[in-house]
């Protein structure tokens, strides 16, 4: 079916102003509000210790969640890639699953495993190991809910490129490593990087399920999203415009990023 010109001008024209209104003007005017006092008033709402130690926090549970997310995650999508086994959908649609359940549901699930009266509770009661409510509990919530973005990036590209490359290696006497570094490993590492893009800014973005299992104490146990909440409710809407600007600009970075990506997978898949 072939639209008048009208038509599709129209339809564009409806696209462009549903993303201004839902995207576009919500943060334009955070950026208005963020920018309005000045250039040094943002630098220094976000260099206060309380912003520097969210900071921190932060980049310290990326630095945890991705190389546990890539550890766990590529032999995953290998096995799910390479084998046939019993089971084999219901595995498929727990590693979706955080894809549907709500990040507090997660929270709540955390809390009734590693809580003091949980399933895991003697990890706290017996070996005084406090997971809920600590620095281990915020970790826990931001791997749970990244764990599909590494095996759902990888899998495709492993079907894509089949196994005629790695069966040719083990046939001229190649261990299981070298093939795996010398051959896999090279023929993912967009679809690997494309995921760890996507985990690192679900891992900042993260509000739902940390502010669940974290006591939300600044300079303790403070992400950079709970301090844009606990700014804004004690009146500092400033401070949370700042901290949300902040963000926004990792997230554009994350945008110019999946772009870069796309247009190598593009180039390398011809």
């Amino acid at each position: 079916m072939t639209l008048s010109p009208f038509v599709t001008r129209l339809l564009r024209f409806v696209a462009l102003a549903y993303l201004a209104v839902l995207v576009v003007v919500p943060v334009g005017l955070i950026l208005w509000r963020t920018l309005e006092p000045g250039i040094g008033e943002f630098f220094s709402s976000i260099t206060t210790p309380a912003a520097l130690s969210a900071l921190q926090l932060s980049l310290l549970v990326v630095a945890i969640v991705v190389p546990l997310n890539v550890l766990f995650g590529v032999p995953t999508a290998l096995v799910l890639a390479r084998n046939k086994f019993r089971g084999k959908s219901i595995l498929q649609s727990i590693i979706d699953l955080p894809f549907a359940v709500s990040p507090v549901v997660v929270g709540v699930a955390l809390i009734l495993l590693w809580g003091t009266a949980g399933l895991f509770g003697f990890v706290e009661n017996d070996l005084g190991l406090k997971i809920i409510f600590s620095f281990p509990g915020i970790v826990l919530a931001s791997i749970f809910v990244t764990v599909p973005f590494v095996i759902r990036e990888v899998e495709p590209v492993l079907h894509e490129i089949g196994t005629d490359q790695e069966e040719a290696s083990a046939t001229l006497g190649a261990q299981w490593w070298q093939t795996f570094w010398r051959i896999t490993l090279p023929s993912i590492r967009w679809g690997l990087t494309y995921g760890i893009v996507l985990t690192i800014a679900r891992t900042l973005g993260e509000y739902g399920a940390v502010i669940m299992v974290s006591s939300n104490l600044p300079g303790l146990s403070q992400t950079m999203t709970l301090l844009v909440s606990d700014r804004y409710f004690r009146n500092n809407e400033y401070g949370a415009y700042a901290i949300s600007t902040l963000l926004m600009g990792v997230a554009v970075l994350v945008l110019v990023a999946q772009v870069i990506l796309d247009a190598r997978r593009a180039r390398a898949a011809k």
